[in-house]
């Protein structure tokens, strides 16, 4: 038996830190969406910004509803509606924060492991990175340079084709 590591790398952006006006504006997007997301179960909003390749930026909240597991995170919100208004356009980041609806938190959330998968269909489809933008509601913005490097032994559908 052998053992094979696997590494995740975020750089970690301190409060002030600029990480440009792009993403400046993408987190702007996220934060603002925010107080749209319907949470009245877990009292926990999460909002997504993605930054499409004609510098639009599409945002999704989560929706929750009381026949469990009927809502939607706000990664997949967003992400289905940028794909759907622009099929087949790049999308170069996503911006997710959250935070509890009567608090505010100062850690970044990472996506639950279905929203993973769903960007990561994206990712892999376009070939190219889509960076990944965490963050509180203030606090330190965490960034993973690729969906795949949050989901390192992710399901890339080869083993689907018949050889």
């Amino acid at each position: 038996m052998k053992y094979k590591e696997l590494h995740t790398r975020v750089a970690v952006f301190a409060p002030g830190e600029d990480p440009g006006d792009a993403i400046n504006a993408l987190l702007q997007a996220a934060h603002e969406a925010l107080p749209r997301a319907y949470a009245p179960y877990s009292r926990y909003q999460v909002a997504a910004a993605i930054l499409m390749d004609n510098g639009e930026i599409i945002t999704g909240t989560n929706q929750e509803n009381m026949a469990y597991p009927s809502g939607l995170c706000a990664e997949r919100v967003a992400i289905f509606a940028a794909g759907a208004r622009y099929p087949g356009m790049r999308m170069h980041a996503i911006a997710i924060v959250a935070s509890p609806a009567d608090g505010d938190s100062h850690e970044p959330s990472a996506s639950c492991g279905a929203c993973r998968q769903s960007m990561l269909e994206y990712e892999l489809n376009q070939r190219t990175p889509i960076s990944v933008w965490m963050q509180g509601k203030a606090g330190e913005v965490w960034m993973a340079e690729s969906v795949a490097a949050l989901l390192p032994l992710h399901f890339n559908g080869a083993s689907l084709k018949k050889g």
